[in-house]
């Protein structure tokens, strides 16, 4: 083979010098050994340029991610690590407790309003695309005045809506106060991983991002089943208030938690600078996929989560309010997969992890089909492991991607993903109420389906560019 007889001819010339110094060779025999250790370094230099520009997918997925200033950032055992992770992991249980709020409690809203389960589910859209709506600008102002202030007063202005919201009159209302704090939650996903990535060093990323996304998967399943109890004892309005009282206690662990920000530096306000930055992101192959991917993930998880009420109080099942609120314990699934998804990463790379993701929640999706509760659970443990297994992947290897615009490109990937929960939760409601769950599940297999053709692209893209830069190295 070419490699073969290059690397020997390199071998034999090196040891002929060595060892015998008056050597003639004959004509030409230098020109072509030149020719082949030219050949050698252009591919070493090639495989240095591709890894580090067109074939960022084919590098390893564990390795290390150094920043000017890594050796100085926040490490296991380093005093404050552990505090930025429990701050973090609160933060993220108030975030999904006070974003998702109203979720579990639809069939009871829808009654009590007199709504459809289309109008009703926009209690939930409505806070998920205020939210992909101020996370751009509400980025741009943690790149201002810092990532930890962001973090608390995002949380506090969310957790006074929050007070607010059980004594909406009406479902416009009820819509109108649950968008706008949704827009107040933005700061929350806005700044949470630019803070980790600016905080914590690189090799351990994935995992600390795993505990702000288990955060979510616990505010997710303790707010729905605090929900669902309460409302069954006192009505929706005292079950909202519960959740409110409950994301106070997070904010004010948060608040004592979170370490001082080390290594972030105040940037001006440039919305210039910002309409560039976004733009690259988005020019940014690796970047575009890692943000469809989101957004389909979000659009399987927040069709099913949004409808699986109506579902479970219907026939054949008739559960009660408090019994669907419990169903929601299967977040739990989603804290384990998400604090084991760096050793998953490790062990796949992200491309299989992603792909075992839409495996598992495929499979979670069509076990939902059969009317056995049991087999409707066990399909709803699956969904939200694959669910989280992909999410908490994507989202952390946008961190580690952008080496510029941090805040902005974890900005844009929680647009994407909380868009998808918006078309997700109106979709999912608009398909039960034409075809009921096999319509719903239909959806969601299908974006499913669009998110395995966007991983495989990735994966034939950085083939194709790694044959076509072998041929140009053997030219």
């Amino acid at each position: 083979m070419p490699s073969a007889d290059t690397g020997a001819s390199v071998h034999t010339g090196a040891a002929t010098d060595a060892n015998a110094p008056d050597f003639r060779p004959a004509p030409g025999h230098n020109s072509g050994d030149d020719r082949d250790r030219h050949r050698h370094r252009d591919r070493r230099d090639d495989r240095a340029a591709r890894a580090e520009r067109a074939d960022r997918d084919t590098r390893a997925e564990g390795s290390d991610h150094c920043d000017d200033g890594d050796a100085t950032k926040l490490s296991p055992g380093d005093p404050g690590h552990g505090r930025m992770r429990l701050a973090l992991f609160a933060a993220g249980l108030a975030t999904f407790a006070l974003l998702y709020s109203t979720q579990a409690l639809l069939p009871e809203i829808s009654r009590d309003l007199d709504a459809d389960p289309g109008l009703a589910s926009w209690t939930v859209s409505g806070a998920t695309i205020g939210l992909a709506l101020a996370v751009l600008p509400l980025a741009a102002l943690s790149e201002r005045f810092g990532r930890r202030r962001m973090l608390t007063a995002s949380m506090s202005v969310a957790v006074a809506l929050a007070l607010a919201v059980p004594f909406a009159p009406d479902m416009g209302t009820l819509i109108a106060l649950r968008t706008l704090q949704g827009a107040a939650i933005a700061g929350v996903p806005a700044s949470a991983m630019a803070y980790l990535a600016d905080e914590v060093r690189g090799r351990h990323l994935v995992g600390a991002t795993g505990l702000f996304v288990a955060g979510n998967s616990v505010g997710g399943m303790s707010g729905r089943v605090l929900t669902g109890w309460v409302t069954e004892a006192w009505g929706w309005r005292m079950g909202l208030a519960a959740v409110a009282v409950s994301s106070l206690l997070c904010v004010a662990a948060f608040r004592l938690l979170a370490p001082r920000a080390r290594h972030f530096r105040p940037s001006a306000l440039n919305a210039r600078g910002l309409a560039r930055t976004v733009s690259a992101h988005l020019r940014d192959p690796l970047l575009a996929r890692l943000y469809a991917i989101g957004l389909l993930f979000m659009v399987v998880f927040g069709g099913v989560y949004t409808v699986i009420g109506y579902r479970l109080t219907a026939e054949p099942f008739g559960l009660s309010q408090g019994l669907v609120g419990s169903v929601f314990v299967i977040y739990l699934v989603g804290t384990a997969t998400s604090a084991a998804a760096g050793r998953l990463n490790a062990r796949l790379g992200r491309r299989g992890t992603i792909y075992a993701g839409i495996v598992t929640a495929s499979s979670g999706l069509l076990l939902s089909l059969m009317d056995s509760l049991a087999a409707v659970v066990a399909g709803l443990v699956l969904i939200t492991a694959g669910f989280f297994a992909g999410h908490t992947v994507a989202s952390g290897s946008v961190s580690r991607t952008a080496t510029s615009g941090r805040a902005q490109a974890s900005a844009l990937y929680q647009m994407t993903y909380y868009t998808g929960s918006s078309l997700g939760g109106a979709l999912g409601a608009a398909a039960f109420a034409a075809g009921g769950w096999a319509a719903t599940v239909t959806m969601t297999l299908a974006a499913m389906v669009l998110a395995t053709g966007v991983t495989f692209y990735g994966t034939r893209s950085a083939a194709a560019v790694h044959r076509r830069r072998l041929r140009e190295a053997r030219a």
